[in-house]
């Protein structure tokens, strides 16, 4: 069934329980390859019960399935994840009970290029209604463009300087990173099963998304916050290609004022997979 705008703008999701601890704050964190020096003591408490912290795209995760249903508008088998952008309220908690609810909030139309899709989920203390955090995505849905929407006024990308990186970070991911990202919550047999890569013209299993996006913030936070997560106040960037278990990312950084810039590329093969980044740090 096409996107039928602008009613797909009324699409939401009411608010919907969810909650995790100590267990689901580690099991991210290593699913984004910390901990892997066990004499790393900057890297312990964020795999390691005793001061624990959470890395703060964590938020991606705890409230996975969350948001308005747009299925019965577009074709999935066609989709990928565009955008993503969270932006923390309070510094993000390693355990908590919350809310979350979700809301389209724009639908563009590309033409024969597909349709691109901005959704907007809160989460919030499910005792107080504080708002912890706010997950901006967009979803690209490449067979469902020409529904007569608008093809103009989406968010524009962050502009990363022009300049040679003020420093380059390379973060090796091992050859099960997607085995044990997925148990974080998306376990689309894409990051796992070998045939269904395949059918979906990939060699083999890639990582997920999300989990380049949580390495990202991995190396602001190594770089330039003193794996202090609380100084991240948001983390965005416009995913471009995927990455396989078992590569070295290298994230170039350029930092002015409190805004750090970058983009990371797969080092073996040169290709750039995450684009126009930028971090907020408070």
């Amino acid at each position: 069934m096409p996107i039928r705008y602008p009613e797909i703008l009324s699409l939401t999701s009411e608010p919907a329980p969810y909650s995790w601890g100590d267990r689901e704050t580690m099991l991210y964190a290593l699913g984004i390859g910390l901990g892997g020096d066990p004499m790393n003591e900057t890297e312990l408490p964020f795999v390691y019960e005793s001061g624990l912290k959470a890395v703060p795209t964590m938020a991606t995760v705890v409230a996975w399935g969350a948001g308005p249903a747009i299925g019965s508008m577009i074709n999935f088998l066609m989709v990928v994840h565009g955008e993503q952008k969270c932006e923390f309220h309070i510094p993000f908690p390693t355990e908590a009970e919350i809310t979350a609810e979700g809301r389209v909030i724009g639908a563009y139309d590309k033409g024969d290029k597909g349709a691109v899709i901005y959704n907007e989920t809160v989460l919030k203390n499910a005792k107080t209604g504080e708002k912890i955090a706010t997950l901006t995505g967009s979803t690209f849905a490449r067979g469902d463009g020409n529904f007569g929407g608008p093809s103009d006024g989406a968010p524009e990308p962050h502009e990363v300087p022009s300049r040679a990186p003020d420093r380059t970070v390379e973060i090796a991911t091992s050859p099960n990173q997607a085995l044990i990202y997925r148990l974080s919550g998306d376990r689309n047999p894409l990051h796992s099963d070998p045939k269904v890569a395949k059918m979906a013209g990939f060699p083999r299993p890639i990582l997920h998304g999300l989990c380049t996006y949580g390495i990202t913030c991995r190396a602001v936070l190594q770089e330039y916050a003193d794996f202090d997560p609380a100084k991240i106040r948001s983390h965005q960037v416009r995913f471009s290609s995927p990455v396989f278990p078992g590569e070295t990312i290298a994230v170039d950084l350029w930092k002015d004022g409190d805004v750090v810039s970058f983009e990371a590329r797969v080092k073996e093969r040169g290709v750039t997979v995450i684009r126009n980044g930028k971090t907020v740090l408070g």
